[in-house]
């Protein structure tokens, strides 16, 4: 069962957007820009949590490398595939470890999404 999150600790919220993504078991804070599941908190680099609010931002859609550039990192040019590539494996790394490695996937296309069972869609957030 997931931690409650907190609604009072930073009443003043002045990102755009919702603060909190939440797909599966994961919850991700935009203002905190890390991840947690349950209580434990994953440590993402920017760059991770850039590409996991983009992905969980619509759970099962298939992105390539070169979408996940341009939409999470608002770059159309910069590293070839293998950036990509080491981010989701260190992605992958820090979700096993908090026990939900199965929520990225990748398809044969060699495109990234998020598995979220129909259940564990964006039920106590917003989307956006």
């Amino acid at each position: 069962m997931n931690a409650p999150l907190p609604t009072d600790h930073f009443p003043c919220n002045d990102m755009p957007g919702p603060r909190f993504r939440e797909a599966g078991e994961m919850v991700l804070d935009q203002f905190h820009r890390d991840g947690r599941i349950d209580a434990q908190w994953l440590g993402l680099h920017p760059r991770e949590f850039a590409l996991l609010w983009r992905l969980a931002a619509q759970p099962g859609e298939r992105l390539c490398d070169q979408q996940l550039r341009t939409e999470a990192f608002r770059i159309s040019q910069g590293p070839g595939p293998e950036g990509i590539i080491a981010d989701i494996a260190r992605l992958r790394g820090k979700l096993a470890a908090a026990g939900a490695g199965h929520l990225i996937c990748t398809d044969g296309d060699g495109r990234y999404f998020l598995e979220v069972p129909p259940d564990h869609g964006l039920s106590r957030f917003a989307a956006g």
